[in-house]
């Protein structure tokens, strides 16, 4: 259910804190400033990622955001398993996505973290992450809602990884999909009063 710890712990905490920072990084305020969009933080939702970001009308914007959210979260879990080991990736993974949904740069208030756990998931084991983002892209399909196939896709993740392994990472995996049902809470809310809206509406 979790990986053997090999690593030193002073290196541990220095990978954590690491792919924290690099998690922080606001690319959705970052991309919609510079393509002088406006603040994404008083466009629709008021979220930082890509969701909102294709509020703003730009879906290259949207797009960039989509990657460089994945992105940040891989990036975190490749570099710490190349320098240290699995369990450094597996912690590189978890803070990176704690940066992304409480940056220190915007005083915690982040985004709700669906693009980078898929991009974690896919740098952890890409055949489980693959199955991820199919299950998201499934659910998109059918619900038309974002925030529906979001939640789907982060359940999933156990699952996958229980069928598929490595199991090691089961426990990660509940983690990250706790971290997104609660930062989804208002959708929650919504998508039970039949209020949530459909992308592109």
């Amino acid at each position: 259910m979790f990986p053997e710890i090999t690593t030193a712990s002073i290196l541990l905490i220095l990978a954590g804190i690491g792919a924290y920072l690099l998690g922080s990084i606001p690319f959705g305020v970052v991309i919609t400033r510079a393509m002088g969009l406006g603040d994404v933080r008083k466009i629709g939702s008021g979220n930082i990622g890509a969701t909102n970001v294709l509020r703003t009308g730009n879906k290259g914007a949207a797009l960039a955001t989509l990657l460089l959210d994945a992105g940040k979260g891989g990036i975190a879990v490749l570099i710490a398993r190349a320098l240290l080991g699995e369990d450094a990736a597996q912690l590189a993974g978890f803070a990176a996505f704690l940066g992304h949904l409480y940056p220190v740069w915007l005083g915690f208030k982040g985004g709700k973290g669906v693009a980078t756990f898929l991009g974690t998931m896919l740098a952890l084991a890409w055949p489980v992450g693959l199955l991820c983002c199919a299950t998201w892209l499934a659910g998109l399909a059918l619900t038309r809602i974002s925030s529906a196939s979001a939640l789907v896709a982060s359940l999933s993740a156990a699952g996958w990884l229980w069928v598929f392994g490595p199991q090691s990472m089961i426990l990660l995996a509940l983690a990250l999909a706790a971290l997104v049902w609660i930062r989804h809470t208002a959708n929650i809310q919504r998508l039970i009063a039949g209020t949530e809206p459909k992308v592109g509406k």
